[in-house]
């Protein structure tokens, strides 16, 4: 009997360790990022202003940033805004290539954790090769040691 109850414990975690493998295989991105449709605003105040967003604008989201754009202004300029709960109100930033780090910053939101608070800032960075993507990375740096915490990429043009 008891070798009967463990043989069926066992089935039920290997289903469902498969069933969470299938799952996790179908997505597309990683669990703290998510890209929002274009007309996605998750808020009634954001619906009093539709002008902000063009159809073509895609708007980046995880656990800490939310609402976030960018528009190219320059040839190496890019506009970065959103809304961010960060402890104490301070992000950092990093333009990656996929290869190494071209620029790095840090910014100030208008308000800390746990309210959402406004970003904007200007990025002027230039690709050192013409067939490299530009990764812009926003995260939070850890209190404890550093490290980076609640990364959300975003795609520079």
């Amino acid at each position: 009997m008891k070798y009967l109850i463990l043989a069926f414990v066992f089935v039920l975690a290997a289903c469902n360790q498969a069933q969470e493998t299938s799952t996790a295989d179908d997505k597309n991105t990683s669990p703290d990022t998510t890209l929002l449709p274009p007309n996605f605003t998750g808020q009634q105040e954001s619906l009093e202003h539709p002008e902000q967003t063009s159809p073509e604008t895609k708007v980046y989201a995880n656990e800490r940033f939310k609402d976030v754009t960018v528009e190219k202004t320059g040839e190496h300029v890019f506009q970065v805004q959103g809304k961010a709960q960060i402890f104490e109100a301070s992000f950092n930033w990093v333009v990656e290539d996929g290869h190494k780090e071209l620029k790095k910053g840090h910014e100030m939101t208008d308000a800390g954790a746990p309210e959402w608070g406004n970003f904007k800032f200007t990025v002027d960075v230039q690709k050192e090769r013409d067939n490299s993507t530009l990764m812009l990375i926003l995260f939070e740096s850890s209190p404890k040691d550093g490290s980076r915490q609640y990364e959300l990429p975003v795609l520079l043009y």
